[in-house]
């Protein structure tokens, strides 16, 4: 019986300082104990009651049941029941091993390529058991031993890692056929397919190996699905089909053109496999309604992208000639602006000029009528000449608007002294502002 070990564990020292009244609350209380009753369930309360009814320690059941183990691995699993034989594999021949389903003679079809070593070595012992040409002999059978040696090459194939990778590579037993229209109409599409990539798996030199997915499958993995298959890199290399090469005691160029033969011929064969894994993959991205639907929602945002771009290019036009209009508008506005004030310009120049010619005649004229500032009786054309040069003198230095001040004033004057006195306070502002010198304008003074 075991025995059971008490430990002393000492508990943990409490901080400096810690005082439970005032570092401890107690936030409830511990109920109180109750017994109870564990019993084992499962394989426990197996093993319990196997130990109760043979009255074992738990390390002599422990080594007991090692035993038996031990026992039902040498004598093999009478539990894992073997296939039926069929009677027409029992007439097979030693010398078409090559052509002969090894995983069938051995029995064990249902895994194949998934079979273990393990799993493989029990089937053959199995077979032998059944089959030893001893045995037969023993209970008066005369069948010759053919199926014995096939057994023993199937064998020795499949425990072979490189014969059995060469076997596998051919085994079409294995291969999932792809779904016809009719099983794709009633069954689960995605189902199908899984099985047949699935199959196909089993040859990629590359792992993980992504799987088929369902109708809630994003985009990503169904992309990288169709991607890893189209891209896929098979280790199958046809060998096990190879015919055989001569001896090197035979003739060499006979060998040499064997071997060219079977390199062609394993070229070909997979260059058929590529093209018959790409058939799978068109016909089934042909009809898989992820992609198409992944397609119509590409193509309604290419769309919906290309209507936006299209309603903004309409407006970024619209908007273009708007400001073309617009600045033709303000252009043809300003320039009807500037036509405008330049005739109105033109106007009033020519009102000033007018304006100014009409003050200059008031100026002469004022001089006229005050008789040229003569003394007495009519002026002489010396006078005369004398006077309107210096009303042109001072015309010249005066403005417009200075001008216009002076004819004002003497506008309506008809008295000879009121008109002279006029003129020379005139002269005397211009001398005073410098723009005459004194005893120029001497008919004014």
């Amino acid at each position: 019986m075991t025995t059971a070990a008490q430990i002393t564990i000492p508990l943990p020292v409490l901080p400096v300082g810690w005082s439970g009244d005032k570092d401890f609350k107690a936030v409830s209380q511990l109920s109180g104990a109750t017994q109870r009753s564990i019993e084992p369930v499962g394989p426990h309360f197996l093993a319990h009651a196997r130990r109760s009814r043979n009255n074992r320690t738990f390390s002599e059941d422990d080594r007991i049941q090692a035993q038996e183990n031990a026992k039902k691995i040498e004598d093999g699993d009478e539990s894992d029941v073997s296939e039926p034989e069929d009677p027409m594999m029992l007439q097979l021949q030693a010398k078409d091993w090559k052509t002969q389903d090894h995983y069938k003679v051995l029995g064990i079809t249902k895994y194949r390529h998934k079979a273990s070593e393990e799993q493989i070595k029990k089937a053959h012992r199995k077979k032998v058991l059944k089959h030893h040409p001893d045995k037969k002999a023993a209970v008066g059978a005369t069948e010759d031993d053919q199926f014995f040696k096939c057994i023993q090459k199937a064998t020795e194939v499949l425990l072979d890692p490189v014969k059995r990778r060469q076997y596998d590579s051919v085994d079409e037993e294995a291969d999932v056929e792809p779904p016809t229209k009719k099983q794709l109409q009633k069954g689960d599409f995605y189902k199908l397919w899984s099985k047949v990539f699935k199959s196909e798996a089993r040859f990629s030199k590359n792992h993980p190996v992504p799987t088929f997915g369902d109708a809630k499958a994003t985009k990503e993995h169904v992309e990288d699905f169709y991607n890893f298959w189209y891209n896929f890199d098979s280790w199958r290399s046809f060998e096990y089909l190879d015919e055989d090469v001569p001896d090197d005691n035979e003739n060499r160029d006979q060998k040499r053109h064997v071997e060219r033969k079977n390199a062609n011929a394993r070229k070909k064969k997979k260059a058929e496999d590529n093209a018959r894994l790409r058939k799978l993959l068109d016909d089934s991205s042909a009809t898989d309604e992820r992609i198409k639907r992944f397609r119509q929602e590409a193509n309604a945002a290419k769309n919906k992208k290309r209507l936006e771009k299209e309603a903004a290019e309409k407006l970024a036009a619209e908007e273009a000639q708007a400001k073309k209009e617009a600045d033709e508008k303000a252009a043809k506005e300003a320039e009807e602006k500037a036509k405008a004030d330049r005739e109105s310009s033109k106007k009033a120049k020519e009102a000033a000029k007018n304006a100014v010619k009409k003050n200059k005649r008031v100026l002469k004229g004022s001089v006229k009528d005050a008789n040229y500032f003569a003394a007495g009786g009519d002026a002489s054309a010396g006078q005369i000449d004398a006077v309107l040069n210096d009303v042109e003198l001072i015309q010249g230095k005066i403005d417009p608007d200075e001008i216009a001040a002076l004819a004002g004033k003497l506008n309506g004057l008809t008295v000879a002294g009121e008109i002279k006195a006029v003129w020379s306070d005139e002269v005397k502002r211009l001398v005073g502002a410098g723009k005459l010198k004194e005893g120029e304008a001497k008919t004014m003074q």
